[in-house]
């Protein structure tokens, strides 16, 4: 086993070669982890304006945030499990970002006891009822009430102001449920007195709580920004923007909160007027993400075709394979970053980074990969993101859509905890051009037909939504 991991150092170079090892141990142990999406903790950075500060993570994983903090002037983070805090701190290294990571219980052994960073982000574990309420009943960091037993989050997120400055900020994950659990509602209500909850966001999956600490004599604000940003990451940053500047029209008055369930639940204050329209775009949307299934021939034995290798294509030059600089970030710039959650998604490149040496253009008809995904890009104009592989086809000999759809296949055949796939060992049978764009043609209805899929998911889980919301409220009647 040391010599295939020296093997793959050689040839990708240590930090690629760490990090295809450390995809393989996310892979392996997927149920016991937790990773942030890239794009939600490059987001969640942002928020907390992490550039040139000092910044904590108090769950920090493997380092997703943290790598995303890479801008920050000095890095803290604190993990459980050593195993975890030591990926985390070796990814920090091989990018030359310095960085002190403990490895220790958060809440009961506190590796940064006194210190105060600019901004803290943090994805805590959600539903961990052994947490320590029993050793932690009278501990100082509870300034806004002791959380309840089955509320760890809200032990967190008051772990987690205790270590900002005044006036910091604190971006922090939150199962939805947090924002309207009875047994959290005490607590709810006196971050919102004290003016420490900011903002609940609704993402896909969790919520996003932003909270800063309150200056000692500072008057608190009359209003939180509650936003359903489930469809669109994107409207976030701006939305958060006009409510620092008192501009925002997707606020709630504190006092409503307060004389109510303090249920901050952002899909119910979404706004009345909005509900119908949002209904029937939602429907419009619904009903056009269809597509059908390839037609394809069932064969009683399969095919016995001649075969080649990708190896053995980029050795005859019919494929040439490139990855981003090793120390690239895609959090900040005017360059657009195709990243991996938006190869995942289909959507458009929603990174950005500044002008470097090494930088890979994407090209129409360049095949992009990750560990979990295979993409055909269609439009060019951006640069490859980190963990993406680029291979670009000789056209005039090789289909891209062949080539993508035969390294999906094999990336699908690949078990969980296996560390030993080779890529370049996938196998394509040597056709024709003709033949392969045949081929081409199914892969890419296949794509087309997947991306359906998730579309109509997500878009029927909000076509539900608003559809209860209208109904009950009067803004949608049954047709008669």
């Amino acid at each position: 086993m040391t010599g295939l991991i020296l093997e793959l150092g050689k040839e990708l170079g240590p930090l690629r070669a760490y990090e295809f090892l450390c995809e393989r141990y996310l892979e392996a142990h997927s149920r016991q982890l937790s990773v942030t999406r890239d794009d939600v903790a490059a987001l969640m950075v942002r928020l907390a304006g992490a550039d040139g500060a000092t910044v904590l993570d108090p769950a920090c994983g493997v380092g997703t945030l943290l790598l995303a903090s890479s801008r920050a002037g000095r890095i803290l983070g604190q993990e459980l499990s050593e195993t975890s805090a030591a990926i985390a701190a070796s990814r920090l290294r091989l990018r030359g970002v310095e960085a002190t990571i403990v490895a220790g219980d958060s809440m009961r052994r506190d590796g940064f006891a006194g210190e105060r960073a600019d901004a803290v982000v943090c994805d805590p574990p959600f539903n961990e009822r052994a947490w320590g309420y029993e050793e932690l009943t009278g501990d100082p960091r509870w300034e806004y009430g002791l959380p309840p037993r089955g509320e760890p989050e809200l032990a967190w997120v008051q772990h987690c102001l205790t270590h900002v400055k005044p006036r910091g900020l604190v971006a922090i994950l939150m199962p939805p449920a947090a924002a309207s659990r009875k047994a959290g509602r005490r607590i709810r209500a006196n971050l919102l007195r004290a003016g420490a909850l900011r903002a609940v966001v609704a993402l896909p999956g969790s919520d996003l709580w932003l909270l800063r600490r309150p200056a000692a004599g500072e008057r608190p604000p009359s209003e939180v920004l509650i936003l359903d940003a489930t469809a669109d990451l994107s409207a976030v940053e701006p939305a958060w923007q006009a409510y620092v500047e008192d501009r925002s029209d997707q606020t709630v008055r504190i006092i409503d909160l307060l004389a109510d369930e303090v249920d901050m639940t952002p899909a119910r204050h979404q706004r009345r007027d909005d509900v119908g329209r949002a209904f029937a775009e939602a429907r419009d949307r619904f009903l056009a993400a269809t597509a059908v299934p390839p037609d394809l021939k069932v064969l009683e034995q399969p095919l016995d075709q001649p075969a080649t290798t990708l190896g053995d294509l980029i050795k005859e030059g019919l494929v040439t394979t490139s990855q981003a600089p090793p120390k690239m970030a895609a959090d900040g710039g005017d360059i657009p970053v195709l990243t991996s959650d938006d190869l995942l998604n289909g959507g458009s490149p929603s990174g950005s980074t500044t002008m470097q040496q090494g930088l890979v253009p994407i090209r129409a008809g360049d095949v992009v990969a990750s560990y979990s995904a295979v993409r055909v890009i269609a439009d060019g104009g951006a640069v490859l993101g980190p963990h993406l592989t680029l291979y670009r086809v000789d056209g005039r000999r090789l289909d891209p859509d062949f080539l993508a759809g035969f390294l999906r296949a094999a990336g699908g055949r690949v078990t969980t905890g296996s560390s030993r796939f080779d890529v370049r060992r996938t196998r394509l049978p040597r056709l024709s051009l003709k033949e392969q764009k045949a081929y081409g043609a199914a892969f890419r209805q296949l794509a087309v037909l997947e991306d359906a899929i998730r579309e109509t998911s997500t878009l029927g889980q909000t076509l539900i939504r608003l559809g209860l919301d209208g109904l009950a409220d009067g803004h949608l009647h049954p047709q008669s």
